[in-house]
């Protein structure tokens, strides 16, 4: 070490020993009276600090308790909107599965026609023509897939 630090350290040490013995010197109360006023300072400091710590534990409950119902209607607001949504779901699910039924029921139908028109000019055909040798019509039902081309 310098002897710049040796003397800021002995400095030190040499201050502190010196403030004690004054402090003790000219203490204007006993060592008993002046611990009886530290512990009195500590207890008033933390009683304060304790009802500061209830105060605040109050403010925050009250808001909470001004904020709960304003969250609880907010949050059954929101399940209703869900519940509507799910029903308007249902809804379409259904129009769309009628709509599907509906088609599936027209296309059979015309698949049908189609089908008897071929088998017509198979059995009669016209003077010079030939008849229609390999037509498939295959129908398929509305639950089974169709077939990728």
């Amino acid at each position: 070490m310098n002897k710049k630090t040796v003397g800021f350290i002995f400095g030190s040490i040499v201050g502190a020993a010196a403030g004690v013995v004054a402090g003790v010197m000219l203490a204007p109360r006993s060592g008993a009276e002046s611990r009886a006023m530290a512990a009195d300072a500590m207890n008033d400091a933390w009683d304060s600090a304790v009802d500061t710590y209830e105060r605040g534990a109050g403010v925050v409950n009250d808001k909470f308790s001004g904020v709960r119902p304003v969250v609880d209607a907010k949050t059954d607001e929101l399940r209703a909107k869900v519940d509507l949504a799910r029903e308007r779901m249902d809804q379409l699910r259904e129009s769309l599965s009628d709509a599907v039924a509906g088609a599936s029921a027209q296309v059979q139908d015309a698949v049908t026609s189609v089908a008897d028109r071929v088998s017509a000019m198979t059995d009669a055909p016209v003077a010079g023509e030939k008849p229609a040798d390999a037509v498939h019509v295959e129908v398929v039902d509305a639950d089974d897939e169709i077939p990728a081309v």
